[in-house]
């Protein structure tokens, strides 16, 4: 069941900080990553009952500190507070271990689902991914309808939501989805600057990040994300390429997991490094799993056509993808307590969270909607799918499993006619 974000907890204020050892945090973040379902929220809500209620590694307002520093950058939130918590405990290494055994899981099972990928080209194999892709359908649009009624919840926002799928639906390039995120923080800036958006609380976190250390992540973290385009450009390495794709959109995503849809499927697609058949089928697979969804990266790496792929290509995918959110966590939490208090900081990112459910309405319906719903069969599954997940509230992994095979039975049938 998952753990309540925001039921009250009363860790003792007496209980002494402690250095946790590196197998300790590992062990306790690899159960998490074998059991934690249900999407970053839900994440959220399993670290704050495992962290802050039972074992007080933080208080509750230093956890909720670390749940907006999460918010505000891109990455994956919950992979990122994981690897806060990991960090505070037990410094870099407790940060590695935290998101090493929160990740391992579910990376395993995309890695091996990558080598399945080539089976699903044909009659039971092509139905079981028609399945998958209707799941993708539902399951992006459930991100949508919650996103937008958490970070556009007026008129305003609600608007640069739509006009930035309007943009991207008419301007398809890569390039379009870096400028309406500037677009959002430049809107945000005008409109939210004066109106009083303030920190989650006053706590001052126990940080184990020497400030050199955390400028030199700073400081690396555009330094890859301009140097491996260019490496890339002058090597003519498609491992390089592979590397450069998967941490620049690991770069732009905000708002949770599901972002990172469309920056990989304009990376990955287009170039012919993946079919869209094998893009949905993966992504759909990835919904079943408990942890955090950029493990799909492993999947992609692992599945495209060229070398390097295999395990070599998933790993070098999954750590791309994740490097840039882990650099930019650690290099920012010994000022987040100052940078948080500034109201255009926190102005630009309510700006960036309405681009971001724009981007993620424009994936809905390119690629997603446009190479899945392909008859009212189709439709029906998606819409009983959608209320499954949103209005019922059953776990992901029922619904996903259900839709496959009732995505199958439609391809059958369909095919069968």
């Amino acid at each position: 069941m998952q753990a309540p974000l925001l039921s009250p907890a009363t860790p003792d204020p007496a209980d002494a900080p402690r250095e946790v050892a590196f197998m300790e945090i590992l062990l306790v973040f690899l159960r998490l990553g074998l059991t934690s379902f249900g999407g970053p929220v839900a994440h959220l809500g399993y670290f704050r009952e495992e962290f802050v209620a039972r074992r007080r590694w933080v208080d509750e307002k230093g956890y909720a500190d670390l749940v907006a520093l999460g918010q505000f950058l891109p990455g994956p939130a919950s992979s990122q507070v994981g690897f806060a918590l990991g960090v505070l405990k037990g410094g870099l290494p407790g940060g590695l271990a935290a998101w090493l055994g929160f990740t391992l899981p579910s990376a395993i099972i995309m890695l091996l689902a990558a080598y399945g990928v080539d089976a699903l080209t044909g009659g039971l194999g092509s139905g079981l991914v028609h399945g998958l892709k209707l799941v993708a359908v539902a399951v992006v649009a459930q991100a949508v309808w919650g996103m937008a009624a958490s970070l556009c919840p007026e008129r305003a926002r609600a608007t640069l939501a739509l006009s930035t799928t309007a943009i991207l639906l008419a301007l398809p390039f890569a390039w379009a989805q870096m400028a309406v995120i500037l677009f959002g923080a430049a809107i945000g800036l005008a409109l939210y600057r004066d109106t009083g958006h303030r920190p989650e609380s006053d706590a001052v976190l126990p940080v184990r990040v020497p400030r050199a250390a955390a400028t030199a992540a700073l400081v690396a973290f555009p330094v890859f994300l301009a140097g491996l385009p260019l490496l890339a450009a002058l090597t003519g390495s498609h491992a390089v390429a592979t590397a450069e794709a998967f941490y620049r959109a690991g770069s732009l995503v905000f708002g949770g997991g599901h972002v990172v849809l469309p920056l990989l499927e304009r990376a990955m697609v287009p170039p012919g490094w993946i079919s869209a058949d094998g893009f949905l089928a993966g992504y759909g697979v990835a919904q079943a799993l408990p942890g955090p969804l950029f493990t799909f990266a492993a999947f992609l790496g692992a599945a495209q056509s060229l070398w390097p792929n295999g395990i070599a290509g998933g790993l070098l995918a999954l750590l791309g993808v994740s490097l840039p959110g882990l650099l930019l966590m650690y290099g920012a939490l010994p000022f987040w307590d100052a940078l948080r208090r500034r109201p255009a900081a926190r102005a630009a990112l309510a700006g960036v969270n309405a681009a971001v459910v724009g981007i993620l309405l424009a994936a809905l319906y390119d690629p997603i909607w446009t190479s899945s719903v392909r008859s009212g069969l189709d439709f029906a599954v998606v819409l009983l799918a959608f209320g499954a997940l949103v209005l019922w509230r059953l776990p992901a992994w029922l619904v996903v499993a259900s839709t496959m095979l009732a995505g199958t039975a439609v391809a059958t049938l369909a095919g069968a006619g």
